[in-house]
């Protein structure tokens, strides 16, 4: 019975040498065209011959060519290489050089809760020029036209809020500021 068992171990070896021989280069070419990544292509064909070692009587059943079959494991583990990859987020690598993957905004939402605060103590009309002029993102004409008010009296009121908003921060700058 051991004996048995070894002949049928050294014939599956034999097998699966023979099949990377004739298919190894179809194979490990789909497989980088599919991938794009020569490295995951050769982890994907050996996975495939493992699978054709395991299951030697799938080569073996008349139903098509054997490297149709070949081919249609490494597509198969492709496909299931991609669909695990999309299905976990990003790998990021452990390097303190390595910026975030995604910047971090938590400044900026202190920054606007530090400004808002500002503005609330500002009177009324500087507050609704700047408001007009930076958030807004309007010229000063346009906001003249909006707050119905002369051009200079934009200009006065947005130099007048903007010095009141910088002794609100006491000459510093918030923290995502030039």
């Amino acid at each position: 019975m051991a004996g048995m068992r070894a002949r049928r171990q050294v014939a599956d070896e034999a097998l699966v040498r023979t099949l990377f021989e004739e298919h190894g280069k179809a194979m490990l070419a789909y497989a980088t065209r599919l991938l794009g990544d020569r490295a995951a292509a050769e982890d994907v064909v050996q996975e495939a011959l493992v699978r054709a070692w395991r299951n030697p009587d799938s080569l073996t059943n008349g139903k098509g060519s054997v490297r149709g079959w070949l081919l249609t494991v490494v597509r198969n583990l492709v496909i299931d290489r991609v669909r695990a990859r999309n299905s976990r987020p990003a790998e990021v690598a452990e390097s303190p050089t390595t910026g975030p993957v995604s910047p971090d905004h938590s400044g900026h939402v202190v920054d606007s809760v530090v400004v808002r605060s500002a503005l609330d103590g500002l009177s009324p009309e500087h507050r609704e020029v700047l408001e007009q002029v930076y958030l807004q993102g309007h010229t000063v004409p346009e906001a003249a036209r909006r707050l119905g008010i002369p051009a200079g009296t934009v200009k006065s009121r947005t130099h007048y809020g903007l010095r009141a908003l910088r002794e609100a921060f006491g000459g510093r700058q918030p923290v995502g500021a030039a």
